[in-house]
């Protein structure tokens, strides 16, 4: 029985988590690609400094928490908060010569100061400021002025409403009922008063199900088409939000963006931060684009104006320069899909729409000038742009550019146009997961592999191996537009024959990082440890409970020698969340249900000859303890079953993809957790 090694190489059009969006309104957003984010309250007053001294801890906008400032005190701000060079309709303006189109605004920062007319506080900038201005107003008028879109910001956590938890280190906690009530008396506002919203930002806080289901129908009932933010959190979301400054890996199937700012170090105005070089940051954050439009995304620019709200001359010439290279290059940005390959290339970047393939020279000049790509199913038609030659011989495209593209001060592009529509590309390598981006809050989130895709030969009949972790397990099985839902049994065990293996010392690591989105790659060795401060520790058995601060993982780390390549089936366990590593490699990855303390589970781990080093990553949400489990099944035992499709393959191609998916998972988002499965002729 010959086992299948082939993968589909593809990159998913994002779908709509909402039904209630249309598919206008999602196309709008989709295709828009850049767009301007504004972070602007009473911390740009401060513009980072108290008590005359730089607080050089922390983000500028929660300088209140990192500065330890008494409420009272950070309220009196408001009495001098009269920006009178805030100029709506010149920052729509500046957005515009940027490329962007649309605008993202801070109705609501952490500090709970609302720069908009409600009824529910008096700590606005119209009840509470010299300036009695209603700025929310302001930009949703000079937006439907100026053509953009407005799009509205909305902390979920507030350190001014009495009911809401306190100030904390992590800004992610518990929402209370009666701020959760005092939130949806905002949103009604903002989605009423303002005309139409193309997204509601949310931010930070942790809610429950319950509260993010009801915040989410509420936008749609007030705003059938508003696009609302994966920070809403458990998966309640029209498109997922990134890590700050960061983008995935690969494409996602699902609508996303990155929100990033000018210096990682703040997102609003710090008077004394040290900005370089306006060109030097224009084209940081061009490349920047660039990669989140060619993995499928969306990108959102920060800008922090100033205490008398003016644009920061830097941040204006920043934005200047990168609007002058989409005005000559926005044919490859604005409209286009992620690059129909998942790997990507040392020489620059893609993106694509329709029969036209954009290749984007942001990287390094490529050997010989020579830049190569597989279409087997597909004729080269013409080449424009910074390119001296190309040709197509037996399905591979050659494409020759010049040295210069690369020296000059302008990132320079080339545009392929092909007979038929450029569509995401087979290769023949192992199989691929399909990822979405799973999210309970801004630090349990992650790439969650959602579905398994193999690229092979047409059958109607295949095999699948699998462990117990699996057995009881509905799944769908998609092929060339049919479904067949099948349940996993364990009718046929299969003993694995495991040659005898030596298993190593163990060591445990940690604390480390809060935050569950990670690389699918790992360097570790008893000389790197993952955390900073932290170090290896031996421990001589599997460690089930001990204590634990919240928004913390712990690495185990252990070595087996093993006579040959083979399978072997592992027991591992964690609390909230787990990874799985293997020779530096992600195996498996996903986070528990909710408020999970701990979870034993099967993993099938491919052994190579010699050295094998296996890491287990733990992370512990918000519970008092965590634990873990490593160690050799008792059992060595796998299962088969044969299936078969509800219809015989049909088509040209000769091999066709494969998706499998867990049915009857809380979310799209939700990890299958199918990584143990096996697919055979």
């Amino acid at each position: 029985m010959k086992s299948i090694q082939y993968l589909l190489l593809a990159c998913f059009l994002p779908f709509i988590a909402g039904a209630q969006i249309s598919q206008q309104a999602y196309d709008r957003w989709h295709e828009s690609k850049f767009s301007l984010f504004i972070h602007f309250g009473l911390y740009s007053e401060l513009g980072g400094v108290w008590d005359g001294k730089p607080v050089t801890r922390g983000y500028s906008e929660q300088i209140q928490s990192f500065a330890g400032i008494f409420s009272d005190w950070y309220a009196e701000t408001a009495l001098r908060f009269d920006p009178m060079r805030f100029d709506a309709d010149s920052i729509v303006a500046l957005a515009k010569a940027a490329g962007m189109r649309s605008i993202v605004f801070t109705t609501k920062h952490h500090d709970g100061f609302c720069l908009f007319k409600t009824s529910t506080t008096d700590f606005n900038s119209v009840d509470a400021t010299p300036a009695k201005r209603d700025f929310v107003k302001e930009l949703a008028d000079a937006c439907q002025r100026g053509g953009l879109r407005m799009g509205l910001y909305f902390s979920l956590i507030d350190w001014h409403f009495p009911q809401a938890y306190p100030i904390s280190s992590h800004n992610c906690d518990f929402i209370t009922p009666e701020h959760h009530e005092f939130t949806k008396r905002q949103v009604r506002e903002l989605l009423t008063n303002y005309g139409p919203i193309s997204e509601l930002w949310f931010d930070m806080g942790s809610n429950t199900l319950a509260q993010s289901k009801e915040l989410y129908a509420l936008v749609h009932e007030l705003q059938p088409d508003c696009m609302v933010s994966g920070r809403l959190g458990n998966d309640q979301y029209d498109f997922s939000v990134m890590a700050d400054n960061t983008f995935p890996e690969g494409a996602l199937q699902t609508a996303w963006q990155t929100a990033a700012s000018m210096f990682d170090e703040t997102w609003s105005f710090r008077s004394w931060q040290v900005r370089g070089d306006s060109h030097e940051k224009a084209q940081e954050k061009l490349r920047s684009l660039i990669n989140v439009v060619s993995h499928g995304g969306n990108y959102l620019l920060n800008i922090g104006p100033m205490g008398d709200g003016s644009v920061v001359p830097f941040e204006r010439e920043v934005l200047l320069e990168m609007g002058q290279w989409l005005a000559k290059n926005g044919e490859a940005i604005y409209g286009t899909e992620a690059s129909p390959f998942r790997k990507s290339f040392p020489w620059g970047a893609l993106t694509r729409r329709g029969n036209d393939l954009f290749l984007i020279l942001s990287g390094t000049y490529p050997q010989g000038g020579k830049i190569t790509l597989p279409f087997p199913e597909n004729q080269l038609v013409s080449v424009e742009g910074a390119a001296t030659s190309h040709e197509q011989k037996r399905g591979v495209v050659t494409i020759r550019v010049p040295e210069s593209a690369y020296s000059g001060k302008e990132i320079a592009v080339v545009k392929a146009s092909f007979r038929k529509p450029v569509v995401p590309q087979i290769e023949a390598v192992d199989v691929a997961p399909n990822y979405s981006y799973s999210c309970f809050d801004y630090y349990s989130n992650y790439r969650s592999a959602v579905s398994y895709q193999w690229n092979v030969a047409k059958r109607d009949r295949y095999t699948l191996t699998f462990t117990a972790q699996e057995v009881g397990a509905r799944i769908e099985l998609e092929n060339e537009g049919t479904t067949t839902t099948v349940t996993l049994t364990a009718d046929d065990p299969q003993p694995l024959h495991v040659a005898p293996l030596v298993w190593g010392k163990k060591y445990l690591c940690g604390p480390g990082s809060g935050q569950f989105d990670s690389p699918s790659t790992i360097d570790l060795s008893l000389d790197k440890v993952p955390a900073r401060g932290a170090q290896w520790v031996e421990v001589a058995d599997d460690g089930r409970h001990f204590p634990a601060k919240i928004l913390e993982s712990y690495y185990v780390m252990q070595e087996v020698q093993s006579p040959k390549r083979q399978d072997v089936l592992v027991d591992v366990g964690a609390g909230n969340g787990i990874e799985l590593f293997l020779n530096g490699q992600l195996v498996m990855k996903h986070l528990n249900p909710y408020r999970c303390l701990f979870r034993e589970e099967k993993v099938l781990l491919p052994l190579e000859e010699g050295t094998n080093q296996i890491v287990l990553r733990v992370y512990n949400r918000f519970e008092k303890e965590t634990g873990f489990l490593l160690r050799p099944s008792a059992e060595q035992v796998v299962y088969r079953q044969a299936v078969k499709l509800d219809r015989k393959a049909t088509g040209e191609s000769r091999l066709a993809p494969l998706t499998i998916r867990r049915a009857g998972l809380p979310s799209r988002h939700a990890d299958t957790e199918l990584h143990n499965l096996r697919v055979s002729l």
